[in-house]
């Protein structure tokens, strides 16, 4: 019985530590796309001020 517990309890710690591991991770995804967002925002719109001071 006692081994049986120990079984589901390191169960349970491991859904736990798999649960913080991957909010942890997908909270790194979702900043590495806002940051890529703004990078190709920021990108964009110098090109685009570039290729209008060209034409001047």
């Amino acid at each position: 019985m006692g081994r049986i517990l120990l079984i589901v309890a390191a169960v349970v710690i491991g859904f736990l530590l798999l649960g913080s591991v991957l909010g942890f991770l997908l909270t790194l995804l979702k900043w590495a796309l806002i940051i890529g967002l703004v990078g190709v925002v920021v990108v964009f719109a110098s090109r685009l001020f570039h290729s209008s001071n060209a034409r001047d």
